[in-house]
C-alpha cells in the first residue's frame, strides 16, 4: 500500500461525512493507505491555492513529520491549484479525479476499456502540462529555420490533441459496430435492459443471478468496467437481453463521462432500465439520489424499475413501497423471481380487451386509439362506433379515458 497524508476541504458539514468515507474507499481501492488527514473548513477553495496558506503550512509539517512525499486531496484542483501546491509542499500532489482515473486504469481489461481510460486521462493531463521551466527551452531560431520553432511543450500538447482525436475516432468506430448488432437485436424484437447504480451497488453480481455470465464481482469501488451483455429467458419464454454499465459516483467528473460515453449509450437504447440500489448502504437515499441525477441529465424516457440489492444485510421487516420497486439479495437470491415477474411484467405487460362505444363526435379520435391499441371490431351502431380494444390494461385505460373525455 503506498502512504500519503489526505486532505479535505469541507464546504457542506452536511455532507462531509458521506464524501469523506466514500473518498476513503477510493483511496482503498487504490491502494493508498492515509497516514494521515488535515481537514480545512472554507466557503469555497482558494482560486491560486485551493487550501488556505496556514493550512498549507500545516499540510507540510504533517508530511514532514511522517517522512511522505504524496499529498492526496479530497477534492477537484484546478491546474494552478495542483502546481502551486506541488511547488510549495515539494512532494505529488494528485486529487479525486486522478485517483478515480488510477483506479480505471487498473480495472480497464477490454480493448475499448483501455481506450477509453487513456482517452480520459489525456482529458484530465492536457491542461496541466505546464511549469516544465527552462527544461523545456526554445528549438530553432537560427539559421535554416522558420522562425523561432515551436517549444518542447507545444510540441507535447499538439501530439495529445492529436492522439485525442485518434481515440475518439477509434471509440467511434467501435461505437458504429456495437450500433450494428444493436439494430439487430431490435430488428428482431429483443429488449434490452441496462442495469445502472452507483459503483459498488451489486450490479454485477445481479447480472451474474439472473444469467449466470460469471462476470467478475469485488466488493471493490469500480471493479468493472467493461460492459458485458448477456441472455436471460423470461418465464413466458420471452428473450431479452442484460447489460451492466460503469457505476456512478456523485459528482462523477465530467472527463469520464465524456470517455465513457459510448459505454453510456446503452442506457438511450434500452427498454428498461435496473436501477440498482446498495440497500445496506448508511448513505443509500444519496448514493440513489446521485444516480437518479445522472438519469435525469441523461434525458431517460423509458421505465425504471429500482431494485434494492444487500436486503440480506437488513433486517427482516425491511419493506421497500412502490410500483416498480423489489428488494433482493443478489447474492444469496432472496426474491430473485419476484424481479423476473417485475421485469417480464413490464417490458411483456398482461393485456386486457374492452368493448366500448365511441360516440359520433368523438368518432375523430379513432385513428388516435388505432396508434396505441389492437382494434379487434367495429360495429356502427345508431348512438355511436362500437369498438373492441386489446393492450395492456395501463394503456387501454389511459388511451380509452382520453378519446371517450
Amino acid at each position: 500500500m503506498e502512504k500519503a497524508v489526505v486532505a479535505f476541504l469541507i464546504q457542506d458539514g452536511k455532507k462531509f461525512s458521506y464524501q469523506k468515507e466514500e473518498f476513503l474507499a477510493l483511496l482503498k481501492t487504490r491502494g493508498i493507505e492515509p497516514q494521515a488527514i488535515v481537514i480545512q473548513k472554507l466557503n469555497w477553495p482558494i482560486p491560486a491555492t485551493y487550501f488556505g496558506y496556514g493550512k498549507i503550512q500545516e499540510i507540510k509539517e504533517v508530511l514532514k513529520s511522517h517522512g511522505l512525499n504524496l499529498l492526496v486531496v479530497g477534492g477537484d484542483l484546478t491546474p494552478t491549484q495542483a502546481k502551486n501546491l506541488e511547488d510549495y509542499l515539494q512532494v505529488t500532489v494528485i486529487d479525486r479525479t486522478q485517483v478515480i482515473l488510477e483506479i480505471f486504469a487498473e480495472h480497464a481489461h477490454s480493448h475499448e476499456g483501455k481506450i477509453q481510460v487513456e482517452l480520459a486521462r489525456l482529458l484530465y493531463n492536457l491542461p496541466r502540462i505546464t511549469g516544465l521551466g527552462q527544461v523545456l527551452s526554445r528549438l530553432g531560431g537560427g539559421i535554416g529555420t522558420r522562425g523561432p520553432g515551436e517549444t518542447k511543450l507545444e510540441i507535447l500538447r499538439r501530439a495529445i490533441r492529436k492522439r485525442i482525436a485518434d481515440l475518439r475516432r477509434e471509440l467511434k468506430e467501435i461505437e458504429q459496430n456495437r450500433e450494428v448488432k444493436r439494430s439487430r437485436r431490435l430488428e428482431v424484437g429483443v429488449p434490452i435492459i441496462a442495469i445502472v447504480g452507483y459503483t459498488n451497488a451489486g450490479k454485477s453480481t445481479l447480472l451474474n443471478a439472473l444469467t449466470g455470465a460469471g462476470v467478475l464481482a469485488e466488493d471493490k469501488l469500480f471493479a468493472t468496467l467493461d460492459p458485458t451483455v448477456r441472455k436471460l429467458i423470461l418465464p413466458t419464454g420471452q428473450k431479452v437481453l442484460l447489460t451492466d454499465t460503469v457505476g456512478f459516483i456523485e459528482d462523477m467528473p465530467a472527463l469520464i463521462i465524456e470517455a465513457f460515453k459510448s459505454t453510456l449509450e446503452v442506457v438511450y437504447e434500452a427498454s428498461l432500465i435496473l436501477h440498482v440500489v446498495d440497500a445496506a448502504s448508511p448513505y443509500r437515499e444519496e448514493q440513489e439520489a446521485a444516480v437518479e441525477k445522472i438519469l435525469k441529465e441523461m434525458k431517460v424516457t423509458v421505465p425504471v424499475i429500482t431494485v434494492y440489492n444487500k436486503i440480506d444485510l437488513l433486517p427482516a421487516a425491511t419493506l421497500f413501497l412502490g410500483k416498480r420497486t423489489v428488494g433482493i439479495s443478489a447474492k444469496s437470491g432472496e426474491n430473485i423471481e419476484n424481479l423476473i415477474k417485475l421485469i417480464q411484467n413490464t417490458l411483456f405487460p398482461p393485456e386486457i380487451t374492452v368493448e366500448v362505444v365511441l360516440p359520433y363526435p368523438r368518432t375523430g379520435n379513432l385513428e388516435f386509439l388505432k396508434e396505441h391499441l389492437k382494434i379487434e371490431m367495429l360495429d356502427f351502431l345508431p348512438e355511436g362506433i362500437k369498438i373492441k380494444v386489446t393492450g395492456p390494461k395501463e394503456k387501454v385505460n389511459k388511451y380509452l379515458r382520453r378519446a371517450l373525455v
